[in-house]
């Protein structure tokens, strides 16, 4: 009895082996090609609660399913700002990160948002998104949320949301905020399901403008 205990256990351990080390063939490191740093001179201080620290060196790489593609790219984008203040709004998935001029949209003030539709219902491992980097910026409320209902008003999952004040409505955020950089904000979507994506955001610390200079959406069509 021992002995046949003994080599179902050894069993059971050496399936958890394979299958865990299978588990892990299946993942490699989410590669994007990223802008190049644009900060000059002293960042401004900046006064803002709930600040996550900042980023030293290289973020760490951040493991995603084999064949993981970016979904966004060339993809539609739509605006609660019908008329941008600067640009237009296929800058946002054109696949350009650089902060040169030229390179993104600026939304009006307050509360705005961009939505990519991704034209087919995808499962999504990640969100990069890139704001403005040339200056060290933090832009307030952000809140990205996934769905397959266009108007976001059923089956939506929130992903990040910074807004600690509950004020566009997705109620109290727990996530920090962030200074803006050229390697962008890295959001783990944890496989959420969707067609489309939404990111919000209030104004910053610049100006009560919302810019937008790409959004990289990581996944596999469900």
């Amino acid at each position: 009895m021992k002995t046949k205990l003994s080599r179902s256990c050894a069993f059971v351990i050496a399936f958890v082996v394979v299958a865990s080390a299978a588990l892990a063939q299946d993942k490699v490191p989410l590669k994007t090609q990223l802008p190049r740093p644009l900060f000059v001179g002293t960042p401004v201080p900046l006064n803002v609660p709930n600040l996550e620290p900042p980023m030293k060196g290289k973020r760490p790489d951040f493991m995603v399913p084999a064949g993981t593609l970016n979904l966004a790219k060339g993809k539609k984008v739509t605006s609660s700002d019908n008329n941008p203040v600067v640009g237009t709004l296929d800058l946002v998935t054109d696949g350009d990160k650089a902060g040169d001029e030229g390179s993104w949209v600026e939304l009006g003030p307050g509360k705005q948002w961009v939505q990519i539709d991704l034209a087919k219902n995808a499962n999504i491992y990640a969100v990069l998104l890139w704001h403005f980097h040339s200056q060290a910026r933090v832009y307030r409320d952000v809140v990205v949320q996934v769905s397959n209902d266009p108007m976001f008003k059923s089956g939506v999952t929130t992903i990040f949301n910074n807004d600690f004040k509950g004020e566009l409505g997705a109620g109290s955020g727990k996530d920090l905020n962030y200074v803006e950089t050229y390697q962008g904000k890295l959001i783990d979507a944890k496989g959420a399901n969707g067609r489309y994506v939404r990111l919000y955001s209030n104004g910053n610390t610049t100006n009560k403008l919302n810019d937008y200079i790409e959004v990289e959406v990581w996944g596999k069509p469900a």
